[in-house]
């Protein structure tokens, strides 16, 4: 049997359910899920450390360039409970791919940016794009792997979603000192075409349940939810918190969509 099995169709026409990998492919699964979660999460962190240097360069101040952070949460935040709607729709393989593709473009168009509205509007895309990368590789690596080994893959995997906020400064850190705070999102991006490689050459998984639907209502207010109380936890301390007309409203706003 060759290292990427091919997948069985259902006998109802359903969507295809992959046969089991072998030894060497689970490995590989298990690789690329784990690195495409390490530069997401590193990506949450190595602004904060360029942030002195994105001042200078882009003629901003702390609390405008705090939007480059605030936008990319938000947009994480927001896409995240879309992740099971879209793997059902759209089968777990292809926005995998996808996914991790518009992530690699994204975080390296971050890199390119010349004005602060740009590097918000790249930032925001990169958070959109890797949002569904976390609880999708977590899903497709315990598809992959047998239920008794649910506990060591787990700890792998778990390993890549510690390291990558702990590396992320310091890696983002010397780069950016050594080079300038572009290479910090370049230097990811082009580690992310080993995510997209791995990816496309190696999961198989593309199960999908094409009854499920999506509550639009439940989203659409949840998303008004996260976005107005991310909000006023960024803004909060500058606007002297309930103090601040604009923090009680998004707070209202906040309580009343959720």
């Amino acid at each position: 049997m060759s290292a990427v099995s091919t997948a069985e169709t259902d006998s109802d026409g359903g969507p295809a359910t992959p046969a089991s990998p072998g030894a060497f492919q689970r490995a590989m699964i298990l690789a690329t899920a784990t690195l495409a979660t390490m530069l997401v999460s590193m990506t949450l962190m190595i602004v904060s450390v360029v942030m002195p240097q994105l001042q200078g360069l882009l003629s901003a101040t702390q609390d405008q360039v705090a939007w480059v952070i605030t936008f990319n949460i938000i947009a994480i935040a927001v896409v995240t409970p879309m992740t099971g709607w879209l793997a059902n729709r759209f089968g777990r393989r292809n926005v995998m791919i996808y996914s991790t593709i518009g992530f690699v473009v994204s975080t390296i168009l971050c890199g390119t940016a010349n004005s602060l509205e740009v590097l918000v509007l790249y930032r925001m895309l990169q958070g959109v794009f890797g949002a569904p990368l976390n609880p999708l590789s977590n899903a497709i690596v315990l598809d992959t792997f047998p239920r008794e080994q649910h506990g060591t893959v787990n700890s792998i995997y778990g390993v890549g979603v510690v390291i990558g906020p702990m590396v992320g400064p310091i890696i983002g850190g010397y780069i950016a000192d050594a080079y300038t705070w572009r290479w910090a999102f370049i230097a990811v991006g082009i580690a992310g075409i080993l995510a997209v490689i791995g990816a496309v050459v190696f999961i198989r998984d593309d199960r999908r349940e094409a009854k499920l639907t999506l509550d639009w209502t439940g989203f659409i207010t949840l998303a008004i939810a996260i976005l107005c109380f991310q909000l006023v936890l960024d803004r909060g301390e500058q606007e002297d918190w309930f103090n601040s007309v604009e923090i009680v409203i998004q707070a209202g706003l906040a309580v009343a969509a959720f």
